[in-house]
């Protein structure tokens, strides 16, 4: 029997300025939709019977409401696939919360539609009582563990792996479609090109060699692929983490345990000496409640974040990035005083002079 899939909906490439520096393009591309280091996602689970969504039931002109809640065993393996990501000593931490207006990640479990997931920072572009995340079948089943793996996956900002141009793989196109077709995945031919033939740009895959061994690759019977020849047979990746993808989560996310970050004075900006992918933290301590705007400087794509520390954790309050653009991330935020607020910069690349700086003010 053909595999479920993961389905990520389809959505336009990011569109950037034409004329770009070949070498600047190659970094935005790459960086995107990746967090900045040292953020706290928050996660939480539709528990109520009262969210979900409403479709037609066939052949009556009426509606139901599906539920998106889960059952206990099912958020148990995604909660320890969670840890389990975790357990590598990456720069990003999970923490369950029960409140949805304080989860960057909302994950349902409505059968039927589907196991996705949103791409890294894409989440934050989706509504509040929205699912960023759904599994659509039983996570406890023998060998589904890696179902939950994946989509985290797809949350940190991963793409799928058989789809990388380095593969190499040359695919049966028409049997995939009929495949893809029939049960249990019943895609229209779009999904399918978008999930499975479509091949994604060389800066935006996890490394410049395929691995088939990756959570992020698809299993695939007998017939759907043509050449590498030994996967006419099929591939059948084990469905955990592979060396590959511990090692590209670890490169992006690198274990942070530095001291207190320095402090953003207001009116005295800092300078950043940062190298493309490296990341600069600030504390901020307003001295009065106010407006304040917290901007970068110079010739550079940035990513810039703003997070409140409460309970002891940094808190995801607004962002910008200027990837791509002749102008500076600029944002203006409430600041109370008495509170601790954090900083993130992180750089796609600098262009001209490379020098640049941030401020609050």
């Amino acid at each position: 029997m053909t595999a479920r899939y993961c389905a990520l909906a389809q959505a336009p490439d990011r569109a950037f300025a034409p004329g770009l520096a070949a070498e600047r393009l190659s970094a935005l591309i790459g960086g995107s939709r990746m967090w900045v280091n040292n953020t706290v996602l928050h996660y939480s689970f539709f528990d109520d019977d009262a969210d979900g969504s409403v479709i037609p039931v066939p052949g009556t002109g009426v509606t139901r409401r599906v539920t998106w809640a889960g059952a206990k065993e099912q958020q148990d393996v995604v909660r320890e696939c969670f840890r389990q990501w975790q357990d590598l000593g990456i720069g990003v931490t999970f923490a369950e919360v029960t409140d949805r207006s304080e989860a960057e990640l909302r994950i349902g479990f409505q059968v039927g539609d589907g196991s996705w997931s949103t791409v890294g920072k894409d989440a934050l572009q989706v509504g509040l009582n929205e699912r960023t995340m759904n599994f659509g079948w039983d996570l406890t089943a023998p060998g589904e563990r890696g179902t939950a793996l994946h989509e985290i996956g797809h949350a940190l900002g991963m793409l799928h792996e058989h789809q990388s141009p380095f593969a190499g793989i040359h695919w049966d196109d028409e049997a995939v479609y009929a495949d893809l077709a029939g049960p249990p995945n019943f895609w229209n031919r779009e999904r399918t090109f978008f999930n499975i033939l479509r091949k994604l740009d060389p800066d935006e895959v996890n490394g410049s060699v395929w691995d088939p061994q990756s959570i992020m690759q698809y299993p695939f019977e007998a017939g759907l692929i043509l050449e590498p020849e030994q996967y006419r047979t099929g591939i059948e990746p084990p469905g955990v983490l592979s060396p590959a993808d511990k090692e590209y989560v670890l490169r992006w996310y690198p274990a942070l345990r530095p001291p207190r970050p320095p402090a953003l004075v207001p009116f005295r900006s800092a300078p950043l000496a940062l190298g493309p992918g490296e990341q600069a933290d600030f504390v901020v301590e307003p001295p009065e409640t106010r407006e304040y705007t917290v901007g970068t400087f110079g010739q550079s794509d940035a990513l810039v974040v703003v997070f409140e520390e409460r309970d002891g954790e940094p808190r995801y309050l607004t962002g910008q990035d200027d990837g791509g653009t002749d102008r500076n991330a600029t944002i203006k935020a409430h600041l109370v005083k008495g509170r601790r607020y954090f900083v993130r910069v992180r750089l796609y690349s600098g262009w001209g002079s490379g020098e640049t700086a941030v401020m609050c003010w």
